[in-house]
């Protein structure tokens, strides 16, 4: 597999990670087996670089990534592993977003021995606490990569803006955002600034939460998932209007030989050499399908025709609810 650098000085990795929350419930159920043999299938095909975080799962994603490395000590040193803190419950369960050192740290801590690792390549602040100025949190986050459990750090939906602060005080290996085919706001800004300062821009939901796939979840699968049955583009009439849409996508990709969530992932890579695609999935199938895309070099052409089936704006709907809108930063 072709690789990426984590960040101007970071670690080389394969161009396309695994996003390592589907080992948790939040897609649907799923079970160790499962999770265990996505982990072989990245081990056979070259895949190093898995995302993590300690609220996935409550820590089950983690803790599956330790039973796995249990059973096989050699793979630590084949995975670059990043994960993240900062998202928790105050007294009364409301959600809070903790950005201290203290509770970082900590929570890094519960995360190394979740995984039976003594660092991580990658950590993240998963939200930032706007009542805390993102350079203080700069400070935090390169103090602990200097103790040696993380080899970078990075944040998390955070806008444009906040990555040039937080820059000014400490290089910043990584920001993750939401970023496909059908969302292209990081292109407001935030692809500008990440190839700018040697970030890598890690795309998460890279095939749209299932619309830029052959076989997008069905609306009565929708309706099982807590995140998704409340997700505006998952919505009717929106989601009817939005599976019409990616059909011509799903069309275009087949003539090309490709799946469509191959295709969907190839167009990442043509964004910039430091963006780097995570889909996740509970099937290796899938998985298999996404990669289609690690070697696919599009021209200018192909990518002409891919804005052709789906202009800039085509999806309908916002990404997100106006719950799910708490925490990430919006500068768009």
């Amino acid at each position: 597999m072709t690789t990426r650098r984590l960040g101007k000085n970071g670690p080389e990795i394969s161009a396309i990670g695994y996003g390592a929350m589907s080992f948790s419930d939040f897609y649907g159920a799923t079970s160790e087996a499962e999770s265990h043999a996505i982990l072989d299938h990245c081990r056979d095909v070259g895949l190093t670089h898995l995302d993590t975080s300690n609220i996935y799962g409550m820590g089950r994603s983690e803790e599956v990534i330790g039973s796995y490395f249990a059973a096989h000590p050699d793979a630590k040193q084949e995975f670059v592993i990043a994960t993240k803190a900062s998202i928790a419950r105050d007294e009364s369960g409301n959600r809070i977003f903790r950005n201290d050192r203290k509770h970082l740290e900590e929570e890094l801590d519960k995360s190394l021995q979740r995984m039976g690792v003594d660092h991580v390549g990658l950590f993240y602040v998963h939200r930032r606490d706007p009542n805390v100025p993102i350079e203080e949190v700069t400070e935090s986050l390169a103090a602990i990569v200097k103790t040696g459990k993380a080899l970078g750090f990075g944040y998390s939906e955070i806008a444009p803006s906040s990555l040039r602060r937080a820059a000014k005080v400490a290089h910043v290996s990584a920001v993750q955002s939401e970023y496909s085919l059908s969302t292209r706001s990081p292109e407001l800004g935030l692809v500008q600034a990440c190839a700018e300062l040697g970030t890598a821009l890690v795309a998460f939901s890279p095939v749209g939460r299932s619309l830029l796939t052959d076989t997008p979840l069905s609306f009565e699968a929708v309706q099982s998932l807590d995140f998704l049955r409340g997700n505006p583009r998952f919505m009717r009439p929106n989601y009817e209007a939005n599976v019409r849409a990616a059909a011509g996508f799903c069309a275009l990709a087949a003539e090309m030989g490709v799946s469509a969530a191959g295709l969907a992932n190839a167009w990442l890579l043509a964004q910039g050499d430091n963006v780097i695609p995570i889909p996740g999935t509970r099937s290796v199938s899938h998985l298999s399908d996404c990669l289609q895309g690690r070697d696919l070099v599009l021209t200018g052409e192909d990518l002409a025709r891919i804005e052709m089936v789906l202009p800039l704006g085509w999806a309908h709907g916002d990404r997100y609810s106006d719950a799910q809108w708490i925490g990430p930063e919006r500068y768009c």
